[in-house]
């Protein structure tokens, strides 16, 4: 049996739609959605409602705490205050947006969703907000999926897909009792877990803009990561028809991060 996991889905419908129906053609009848189901991107309502449609087991996502919370909430990091700004702009959007019933919906989601020993979580086991970067600390790592109880845990939130294998290896430890004059030598042995990243379905940056998931594959264990392709072109005008910054569909549209550099994106959605 195979088992979807999308993540980081931010309002944008086509993608969704996109990637639902590659996970369809699969014949995959698991998902799971590791959050950030608004924010960004121009269709909050009718992304929120498709996960509700299909049933799909979620996580509750960073934007999803703050727009029930308040901007208060979020620990969002921006890279400048112009793109804090843009942020915040963005959640006044989205807020105004979303209808009642979906705030409740998104409201009532968990922070973790467990299946045997796979933990799903949108951030780290922590905290919604925090980021599992694939260079974070080995021993740091290790113990974020120790301390949840899994062999295995499934994370979003950095919209970079990845899998890390973290061999725990051994600690030697040297204890010495009171009253003992010599210590004695312990070994302790580390198990091997994993982190899988699902990457982003709403807004790629991974240096491509194609929308990214994980496919576990429980038969065998393995891992695949799947790049969809969809209709960009439909999502960054009802970005610029909804009144949201521009440079957010410049940003989709080249699958990058930052985008200091064109604070004008209006060649990218032509009128």
């Amino acid at each position: 049996m195979s088992h979807a996991v999308i993540s980081c889905l931010h309002a944008n419908l086509a993608a969704t739609e996109a990637v639902l129906a590659d996970i369809d053609r699969q014949g995959i009848e698991h998902i799971t959605c590791l959050g950030d189901l608004v924010g960004y991107g121009p269709q909050p309502n009718e992304v929120v409602e498709l996960i509700r449609q299909r049933q799909i087991p979620t996580c509750q996502g960073c934007w999803d705490e703050d727009i029930i919370d308040g901007l208060n909430s979020c620990e969002c990091s921006y890279p400048s205050q112009l793109a804090e700004r843009r942020g915040h702009r963005a959640h006044q959007w989205t807020d105004a947006q979303l209808s009642e019933e979906n705030k409740a919906f998104l409201a009532s989601l968990p922070m973790t969703v467990q299946r045997e020993r796979l933990l799903f979580v949108h951030g780290s086991p922590n905290s919604q907000h925090e980021y599992l970067l694939p260079d974070m600390d080995a021993f740091a790592a290790l113990e974020r999926v120790e301390s949840s109880g899994a062999d295995t845990l499934f994370c979003g939130h950095t919209h970079m897909p990845y899998v890390r294998e973290l061999s725990g290896g051994s600690i030697r430890v040297k204890v010495k009792q009171a009253g003992e004059e010599a210590a004695s030598e312990r070994k302790l042995e580390l198990p091997m877990r994993r982190i899988v990243n699902a990457g982003s379905v709403g807004e790629p940056r991974h240096g491509s803009t194609e929308a990214t998931y994980v496919i576990h594959h429980e038969d065998s264990d393995e891992i695949e990561i799947r790049e969809v392709a969809y209709d960009i072109e439909r999502t960054c005008r009802a970005i610029v028809d909804g009144g949201l910054p521009e440079v957010f569909a410049w940003r989709l549209s080249h699958g990058f991060e930052y985008a200091e550099r064109a604070d004008d994106a209006s060649h990218v959605c032509e009128r």
